[in-house]
């Protein structure tokens, strides 16, 4: 559904705050939170009796060894951190056909309200899927794995980790770039704009906005922004603290 009235005049007030057009490309103005629903706090590690705990044990035994050893080695996650989200997973799986639909993220509160909510949802899914699997899902959640100290001294030569700065700012540029050509038009971005503000500012506001975010990032003069100038604007800005979620404690 549509955000609430009160989820408005903030999120307004944070555009016609902003002292540089160019920060309204901050790649998570709405990170895609999973935080604690009215059945507990499902993504933290379900102890002590806590209602997820049976659902622990079943994900434990539905994910063969081979299946966890080579989601770990794809998305850097742990053995445990990865049963206790396949407990969210299947509890998210209404069909019980282990995948998930459009309309079983659309169930969770917090992306129902959220302006970008549908431009989240879609990357989880693969081009032309209409269901995405638990590995697709977790490959999809890993971008947002905070980076650890000890992980940044990795060897350099083995593969990009999910969660790297680049990959990070390819997830958020991809929210832009609805038509996969590698650039954010002056209607894609006025697209995020709306679907931020609302009817709180004008389209004349909006298109004013677009222009001069557009001018200051475009280097090479084709009235768009590039992944290259998309990370340009933002190399100063803390992609690895706005872009995590801690739910995998």
């Amino acid at each position: 559904g549509p955000p609430s009235p009160a989820h408005r005049p903030r999120v307004c007030s944070r555009v016609r705050s902003r002292n540089s057009a160019l920060s309204l490309l901050d790649p998570w103005p709405y990170l895609p939170s999973f935080p604690p629903s009215r059945r507990g706090r499902y993504w933290r590690c379900c102890s002590r009796g806590a209602p997820g705990s049976v659902m622990g044990s079943r994900a434990s035994t539905l994910l063969r060894d081979e299946e966890l050893e080579e989601i770990k080695k794809e998305t850097g996650c742990e053995f445990g951190q990865i049963t206790r989200l396949y407990s969210r997973f299947t509890s998210l799986d209404k069909g019980e056909n282990g995948t998930l639909s459009r309309e079983d993220f659309q169930r969770i509160p917090e992306l129902a309200i959220n302006p970008l909510g549908d431009r989240i949802i879609n990357a989880f899914f693969p081009e032309g899927e209409d269901q995405v699997n638990f590995r697709g899902f977790m490959r999809t959640l890993a971008h947002f794995r905070p980076i650890e100290d000890n992980e940044k001294s990795k060897d350099v030569n083995g593969p990009e980790p999910l969660n790297s700065r680049s990959n990070k700012l390819h997830f958020a540029f991809r929210l832009y770039d609805l038509d996969k050509d590698d650039k954010i038009s002056r209607d894609e971005l006025l697209q995020v704009l709306r679907m931020m503000v609302g009817v709180n500012i004008s389209d004349e506001q909006l298109g004013s906005i677009a222009d001069r975010t557009i001018q200051e990032a475009d280097q090479d003069g084709d009235s768009a922004i590039s992944f290259t100038e998309f990370v340009k604007v933002l190399e100063k800005v803390d992609v690895e603290q706005k872009m995590s979620i801690r739910f995998l404690h």
